[in-house]
């Protein structure tokens, strides 16, 4: 059970209101969950929904990286919701169900270009050391581009925020509880 909700319309401040406006009239058309959490600090809401919008819609990475990097980090740091919804929009957009199974499981997935181990090899370096060696960062600029990689790593940073806030505050579980990423309640 999530240890926040949203509150009820009739009870937003004014401020709240218009974050949670803003969030549904832009390109999600929807309030996401981890604004359940933010919406206590409205600013924060509508800041972060306004950057989790651009990452996800508007980068020059084709959406089957951005979905490909958002699994990496819902894996790394078992983020049950966040996988829930990602695992459905990276297979909509082409990622191999494969892929997905061995990324669920920490296992090294067999990708298909160039452009997909870069997003793969930076996630899981960045996410586990913090870091990103010159070889990689090289890779992966020849891959992606400079902005591509520079967007990769925001992609990274927003979903690590709103993987650590649907975990603190439990948003989307039980019901969004992926089996295939273990108990929810068991270290990881």
């Amino acid at each position: 059970m999530a240890r926040l909700t949203l509150p009820p319309a009739d009870q937003l401040t004014p401020e709240q209101k218009a974050a949670c406006e803003e969030a549904v009239s832009g390109l999600r058309g929807r309030v996401p969950a981890p604004m359940i959490a933010w919406i206590r600090n409205p600013e924060l809401a509508g800041r972060a929904q306004k950057l989790g919008e651009l990452l996800r819609y508007q980068t020059t990475l084709e959406p089957r990286l951005s979905e490909l990097a958002i699994l990496v980090c819902a894996r790394h740091w078992t983020s049950h919701y966040e996988w829930t919804v990602h695992k459905r929009e990276g297979l909509k957009a082409g990622m191999d169900p494969e892929v997905v199974a061995a990324i669920a499981a920490r296992r090294t997935p067999a990708l298909r270009d160039a452009r997909e181990q870069a997003v793969h090899d930076v996630a899981r370096t960045l996410l586990a050391t913090g870091r990103l060696p010159a070889a990689l960062h090289a890779i992966a600029t020849e891959a992606l581009g400079e902005r591509g990689l520079v967007e990769l790593v925001g992609i990274l940073g927003y979903y690590s925020l709103v993987a650590l806030t649907l975990n603190a505050f439990e948003i989307g579980l039980p019901e969004a509880a992926a089996p295939e990423l273990g108990d929810p309640e068991l270290p990881r």
